[in-house]
């Protein structure tokens, strides 16, 4: 109405004879957001400011019910729009008025109000919906993943469909409230911080809630249900620290894990150092129980670990890198998945910070050691880490190659441009995303070279780089090359990436 009654002053106030341009029709959103290697995830027409999901879940059953309130906003005139979900739906809303849903594909779900959105419209979207995640395959699988005490909703790039409708796409971020209800005696592990201690909401049943209150993709929300071990602190900057331990892990493991990710303020402390202010309102962690997920996955504000992690021992590399990606993947986070190494090569490469912090093995040591592993017919250089393709998304390369061209970056503009550049990026895009090209151009901007050809060798070439990049070496640095010393972190920091290649 509103739209209407404008253009009807706008015409009354125009000169006889003067065109006015019709309102545009009403368009049915895309179903997918154009992303090159996973065109149909997300959607467009519409742009997420909050999602409110309330659920309730029985371990026994795996069964799921829940309402999730999504706010929004229209980009264009919508007829409709889609959703990424695989639940079954009981009833839509959208401006509270009663819409219809049907289904598209294996996880879109096509929602058509009775009365289209205008662009700059505010969106209410309330979906009904109930199933049981581990029974739903989408892509081929389930990401939903069933445990002995409960469930784990952690995975990428996609987790979201299995207990949220969303817009799931790392370009469409959004706030989170997140609560669920279980069986007394269950805990429930999310995102962000507790606005309330868990409650008794009915005989038998207690409520857990978090909320988000910066930014989040829609991958990185989680759930972990199930009986765990709730350690809170303090951290050095004041924020709530706090981690959890399935309570199915057994002692040799569960106390590895605790020497590791009880560090975890320690390492953000550091981190907030290196890569700037930490860009989130909590810290922590969760260790899931064993023979679940065989991954880490970098969740905002609470990385998810696996335990095969510390099956040996303590690993600080692997909690090292699930919080860089607090500023390289979840505070900035990818445009388009294939700009993945953004993500993986950084935190690959905070590794080597930390091990030469440690007196574990310099960067360059671990550079070298790191190169020499592969000879030049190894198809570990055949995989471009700056267009890696969709099949090789998690591939190693991503992660030491990619640590490698920062590297490379680093001795081509020195330490204090090298520093200034990571600093600016996570300042520059926070809260926001990013891409190879922008990363380049801050690069040369800050350092005033051109470094088109270094960036081209090391992320887009399917061959071994020449070191042309580095200085000539002296004798003991050709003597090192040519027989690299094995840095004492190198063990660790490849288990860890082992581990985390597999999701």
């Amino acid at each position: 109405m509103r739209r209407a009654l404008v253009a009807l002053i706008a015409t009354a106030a125009t000169l006889v004879g003067t065109a006015v341009p019709a309102l545009a029709t009403p368009a049915a959103g895309a179903a997918g957001l154009g992303d090159e290697y996973f065109p149909d995830y997300g959607n467009s027409g519409y742009d997420v400011s909050h999602y409110d999901i309330r659920l309730r879940y029985r371990p026994d059953t795996d069964t799921l019910t829940g309402t999730t309130t999504i706010l929004a906003t229209a980009t264009q005139d919508l007829s409709s729009f889609d959703l990424d979900f695989v639940l079954d739906v009981t009833s839509v809303r959208v401006n509270n008025r009663v819409a219809t849903a049907t289904r598209t594909g294996d996880h879109e779900l096509v929602v058509t109000p009775p009365r289209s959105i205008a662009a700059g419209q505010a969106m209410t979207v309330v979906v009904q919906y109930s199933g049981v995640p581990s029974g739903k395959r989408a892509e081929g699988f389930t990401a939903w993943t069933r445990t002995a005490d409960g469930a784990l909703a952690v995975g990428e790039p996609e987790m979201a469909w299995w207990w949220f409708p969303s817009n799931d796409h790392p370009s469409d971020k959004a706030t989170f409230d997140i609560s669920v209800a279980v069986p007394d005696g269950i805990q429930v592990l999310s995102n962000g911080v507790q606005p309330r201690p868990p409650s008794e909401e009915i005989a038998g049943w207690t409520r857990w809630n978090w909320r988000s209150v910066k930014p989040m993709a829609t991958y990185l929300a989680f759930l972990a249900i199930g009986q765990y071990d709730i350690s809170t602190d303090t951290a050095p900057n004041g924020q709530p620290v706090l981690t959890a331990y399935s309570k199915l892990l057994t002692p040799d493991f569960a106390d590895a894990a605790r020497a590791s990710v009880e560090r975890t303020a320690e390492v953000i402390d550091w981190e907030s150092g290196v890569f700037g202010p930490y860009p989130f309102e909590a810290q922590g962690g969760v260790v899931a129980p064993p023979g679940t997920v065989g991954f880490a996955l970098e969740n905002q504000t609470r990385p998810v670990y696996s335990s095969k992690f510390f099956r040996s021992g303590s690993n600080t590399y692997v909690v090292v890198h699930e919080l860089a990606h607090q500023w390289f993947g979840d505070s900035v986070s990818v445009a388009q998945w294939k700009h993945i190494w953004l993500n993986e090569g950084f935190a690959s490469y905070a590794e080597w910070l930390w091990s030469q912090q440690q007196g574990e093995g310099t960067a360059q040591e671990l550079f070298d050691y790191t190169y020499a592993q592969y000879p030049a017919d190894s198809p570990f250089w055949s995989v471009t880490p700056g267009n890696p393709g969709a099949d090789h998304v998690f591939d190693g390369a991503v992660y030491d190659r990619g640590a490698m061209t920062l590297h490379q970056l680093r001795l081509a503009v020195g330490d204090t441009a090298f520093f200034d550049i990571l600093r600016s990026w996570t300042a520059a895009h926070r809260y926001g995303n990013g891409t190879t090209d922008e990363f380049v151009a801050l690069a040369e901007k800050i350092s005033g070279k051109d470094l088109g050809a270094l960036f081209q060798t090391w992320l887009f070439t399917p061959a071994k780089p020449a070191l042309t990049a580095a200085p000539a070496p002296s004798a003991a640095r050709a003597a090192a090359l040519a027989a690299p010393h094995q840095p004492k972190s190198w063990a660790r920091i490849q288990q860890a990436h082992t581990l985390l290649a597999g999701h």
